[in-house]
């Protein structure tokens, strides 16, 4: 059993920075994909970013070059540093793992991030 727990969301200006972080509670094993969602009101959730237990990472078109996903293994915690944050980065942010031996996906409970002036 995997659990999720998000934090460090908040209310940031326009160009802002802000480190949203993902505790797992459980073990990550070979194979798992761990991501970040994200879902704005009256939107649908979307992935944003993901990194392998490999280390690969992969990001959408709107969040490229600007967030940056990672993972420390020993404290087995994910983070998104989110640089240049627009207010269409406005949403609640979840913490995402998939465990593709399974098909199982693993939730936290979202952290709201807020961009505005």
């Amino acid at each position: 059993q995997v659990q999720l727990v998000e934090s460090g969301g908040g209310l940031v200006q326009p160009g802002g920075s802000l480190r949203v972080s993902c505790a797992i509670s459980g073990s990550i094993f070979g194979g798992d994909v761990m991501g970040w969602y994200r879902q704005a009101p009256g939107k649908q959730r979307n992935l944003i970013a993901y990194i392998t237990t490999g280390g690969s990472t992969n990001y959408a078109d709107s969040v490229k070059g600007r967030f940056i996903i990672s993972r420390e293994i020993a404290k087995n915690t994910v983070y998104l540093q989110m640089n240049g944050l627009k207010p269409e980065d406005t949403a609640v942010y979840f913490c995402n793992v998939y465990r593709g031996s399974s098909s199982m996906n693993y939730w936290g409970q979202g952290t709201q991030v807020t961009v505005s002036s």
